[in-house]
């Protein structure tokens, strides 16, 4: 790259992210109410803190439990059941659960971006359908994005959507469906026009694909921990009503990236392996890391200190930013590229962890226990091939922001 084509990117930087945002006051209340909540969980040993809880961490009582207490839909409207709260107040019940490594994946795509997806593009009976159950807790989605070979490249989706009488009919496999033989519906991706090679964005659309419909099988991928919450669904001539289109056909490629915005600038994208990092911060010094970052306690030693220190910056640094893509939304944008570079940032950072969870203390004795410090490294390294996947490769998320930029 030339020096002014070096010049030109920094100038642009800032722009990338949204300006600082502040929590509001009643947030510290709020955040207190659910630590709160959370302690008295784990004091009845209900769950135990794993990593990466927002995709294997199925628990539908924990999540109506949160339902009952207004911490899911909080975003939705209070006329579909929803309690019309802030993403803000959202952001700080979401990191909390994050942090304390709660099992919330039976409700977390419906309430990150099937919610807000509906709000924005879909028809008030879609609404009415879908919106108070998910405030319940009692309605759960996957999506339906990525297909077999064609990883995170949306635009090469081979599912066909063929006009038929009264709707459409999809044919076609989606892969890596978080929660589908759990979920009551998805969004799918499919094409609905040929595919044009001088625009492959063109003639995609989204449809509402109830799980149990006929036609739809849903197969198992484990994981090599053996878990089961990755799937395969396969559609053979699904029958969708027109009323189950969402938004407008051929608008597909927009509503994806706008949707994609809540699933890649939250804090799940750095604090998944936080649990971790708090375990290795108690195995160093005995204490534990809160979640303002506080390195308090018993004495750590330089080397080790400053490399802990290192990933608490990072980890505040990323936590600003996601809280600026976070007001972003509140103000009614889609920023994709902010969204972009918090995702990628954070799936390094999510590795960091792990590296520096293997170098920095010896692993302590009994792997194999079901609870701890070596059970939550053990699940991290297993989990971690997948954070740079979902949500869009790295190198996916960096050709984004180069064109977005105008680099490239």
């Amino acid at each position: 790259m030339q020096d002014g084509a070096v010049t030109e990117t920094l100038t642009r930087l800032p722009t990338l992210v949204p300006p600082p945002v502040e929590l509001p006051e009643r947030a510290a209340a709020l955040r207190a109410d659910v630590r709160a909540f959370l302690a008295e969980e784990r004091a009845a040993q209900r769950w135990h803190p794993r990593a990466d809880v927002w995709l294997s961490g199925w628990d539908e009582r924990f999540s109506k439990e949160l339902a009952r207490r207004g911490w899911l839909g909080m975003t939705i409207p209070t006329e579909y059941g929803g309690h019309g709260a802030s993403p803000l107040d959202r952001y700080v019940v979401t990191e909390e659960l994050l942090a304390a490594g709660a099992p919330v994946a039976a409700h977390w795509v419906a309430d990150r971006q099937i919610g807000p997806s509906l709000m924005r593009f879909g028809t008030e009976e879609q609404r009415q359908k879908f919106l108070p159950g998910i405030a319940r807790g009692e309605v759960y989605f996957g999506i339906g994005m990525s297909e077999p070979d064609s990883g995170s490249d949306l635009a090469s989706v081979r599912t066909r959507a063929e006009r038929v009488d009264g709707g459409w009919e999809l044919t076609g496999t989606k892969v890596w469906t978080s929660g589908a033989h759990h979920a009551h519906a998805f969004f799918a991706l499919a094409r609905s026009a040929p595919r044009d090679e001088n625009n492959r964005h063109a003639g995609l659309s989204q449809f509402i694909v109830e799980l149990d419909a006929p036609g739809v099988t849903i197969r198992p991928i484990p994981l090599l921990t053996g878990a089961h919450h990755f799937n395969e669904v396969v559609f053979d001539k699904v029958f969708i009503p027109d009323s189950m289109v969402l938004g407008e056909i051929g608008a597909g490629w927009h509503q994806v990236t706008s949707e994609l915005a809540f699933e890649r600038s939250g804090p799940e994208r750095f604090l998944s392996t936080f649990p971790l990092l708090q375990a290795l911060v108690a195995q160093i010094a005995g204490t534990d890391l809160d979640a303002e970052g506080s390195l308090a306690g018993p004495s750590i030693d330089a080397g080790r200190r400053r490399d802990l220190g290192g990933l608490v910056s990072r980890l505040w640094t990323l936590r600003r930013m996601s809280l600026a893509v976070a007001g972003s939304l509140e103000s009614g944008h889609a920023p994709e590229l902010a969204a972009a570079v918090v995702k990628d940032l954070g799936t390094r950072f999510e590795n960091e962890i792990i590296d520096a969870a293997r170098l920095l203390v010896a692993i302590p004795p009994d792997p194999g226990a079901e609870h701890g410090y070596a059970r939550l490294l053990a699940d991290a390294v297993l989990h971690a091939p997948g954070f740079t996947l979902r949500g869009g490769t790295n190198e996916v998320l960096r050709g984004i922001v180069a064109r977005g930029m105008g680099l490239r």
